[in-house]
Order: structure tokens, then sequence, then C-alpha cells
């Protein structure tokens, strides 16, 4: 679409995008801005921003939404652990949290910024706030060579069927689970469904793998669910990465003892950041190195 009519939607609020066909008003609208923070201050004026903007939304008028999100690093730089660079990473996993709760992507911006980053040859997977093939294919287009659909596979099905349909080989699913039942939207609810039951189901749409967490454990680092991962690996056809729990080289360790069951390899996150595991040693452990 030509960015010159007032249909055309802000890409990711970039003004830029967007031809403006009324100068004159925008000047007065600026003009309305800043008096109303000159006379009421910038509190007021973020109120008033805000609300127009839910009502806009009610009005079914296209705005952006916000692509970054606060964030504080809990780690003093001096406890950082030392990270050199390239280790051989064979995949980069990112979850968009605040998309995962809000039902549509919230950090598209800080994705295509890691994709630039780490440019073509490690490919990046995303989950989080995947709830449309629109938002497949724009973070495709961007870069993203895995797209992770979780709730939005359990709650519509159908959606996931479409998915693997559109985009065969570049579609996984996430289930996270706990005492083997489904959670969702961002694991604040926990479903009936059995997690076994609902991946061999989700493999005969086609998707490419299965993300499987734990989620009594991930970020505890309190050690990988071995019996569960084992457990789904062996009733389904598509590999299964496990996720939540690890903490350090013996993880890695009886992970690679149930490699043959069909666990196609595991996402790392705390244990690194908080360096109770030398990632690469654990690639080169998995490697048989």
């Amino acid at each position: 679409m030509s960015p010159t009519s007032d249909s055309t939607p802000l890409i990711d609020g970039l003004l830029t995008k967007v031809t403006d066909n009324d100068p004159e008003e925008t000047k007065e609208w600026h003009e309305s801005l800043d008096a109303l923070i000159a006379d009421k201050g910038a509190k007021r004026a973020r109120y008033i921003l805000l609300s127009m903007l839910a009502q806009a939304r009610q009005k079914n008028v296209t705005v952006p939404t916000q692509m970054t999100t606060p964030y504080i690093n809990t780690i003093d730089v001096t406890n950082e652990p030392y990270f050199p660079g390239d280790e051989g990473a064979e995949r980069i996993h990112l979850v968009d949290l605040n998309g995962a709760f809000a039902g549509k992507p919230q950090n598209a911006s800080v994705v295509r910024a890691i994709i630039d980053a780490v440019g073509a040859e490690v490919p990046v997977q995303l989950g989080g706030g995947i709830r449309s093939l629109d938002t497949i294919e724009r973070y495709l287009d961007v870069g993203v060579s895995y797209v992770v659909v979780g709730t939005a596979a359990v709650k519509n099905p159908g959606f996931l069927h479409d998915a693997c349909t559109a985009f065969p080989g570049q579609v996984l699913v996430g289930l996270d689970a706990r005492d083997g039942k489904v959670a969702t939207d961002g694991w604040s609810k926990l479903t009936r469904h059995d997690v076994v039951d609902l991946a061999r189901k989700f493999v005969g749409y086609g998707v490419e793998g299965i993300i499987y967490t734990d989620i009594g454990r991930d970020g505890m680092l309190s050690g990988v669910n071995i019996e569960a991962t084992q457990r789904l690996a062996q009733a389904v056809s598509v590999p299964v990465f496990a996720s939540g729990g690890v903490t350090d080289l013996s993880d890695i360790d009886r992970l690679l003892e149930i490699e043959d069951d069909g666990v196609g390899g595991v996402i790392l996150g705390r244990s690194i950041y908080e360096g109770t595991l030398d990632f690469g040693a654990a690639l080169e452990r998995a490697n048989g190195n």
C-alpha cells in the first residue's frame, strides 16, 4: 500500500512512513499539545493522549501499539557474567512476554533490532502474542525464521492448522504445562488439556516442532523435568525442545541421555545470565566434544 492515503496505517509508529495530507491541521494539533503541556503540565498531557488513543481504538481507528517496555536490570553490572561474543548458538529464542499477555506484538522493534544485530547466520524463533496469520507474515518478513504459537493454538486450533498450511516448516507450537496440564495466557490460566494429547493433535496439523516448558521450573534453576520431557518426546514424531529449569552441565547431560527419544534441543536463559552454566562448555558437550 502506498503511504498516500488517510487509511494507511502507521508502521510501528513511524511518521516517516506516512504522507501528511494536511500539514496546517497537523500544526494546529501540535500547537494545541504544546499549549496543554505549558498550561497543565506533562502528566496531564500524557493522560489526555492515552485517553485519546483508547477512544481511537474503540472507534476502530488503526493506531500503533507501544513497541517497547520498561526494563530494569536486576543484576549489577559488576556481577554480570562475561559474554565473549559468538559462542556458536544454533538458534536464538525470543519471547514477547508483554505480547503474550496483550494478545498482540508489543516488542516488534526490539525483535527487529536483535535480528539486525545477529544477521542471517543464526536463526531466530519468536513466540508471544502471535494470534493471526498477518502477524506471522510480518515477523517472517523482517527475518524471524520460526514462529512459536502458544495460547492461540490451544484456544483456536484452527488458526494453528491454517498457520502450518500457510507457512510450512516455520511454525513451532509452544506447550507450557504444569503437572501435565497445559497453561495459556502467559501462564496465567491452567487448562484441563493433557499436554501429550494436545501435542499429538498439533503434530497432525504439521508443526515443525514442540517447545515444552515446565512452568513450575522455568527460571527456578531447579533442574529439568526429564521424565515429562521424555514422555512427550516419545509420544510425538517431531523434535521436542526442552525449556525450563536448566541449571548446569548435569542437566545437559541428562537431556543428552534422552536425545534419541526425540529431544531436539534445549532453550537456555537464566542459567546463562546468572553464570551457573558455561554456555560454551554446554555446546561442546551437546556436540560430543
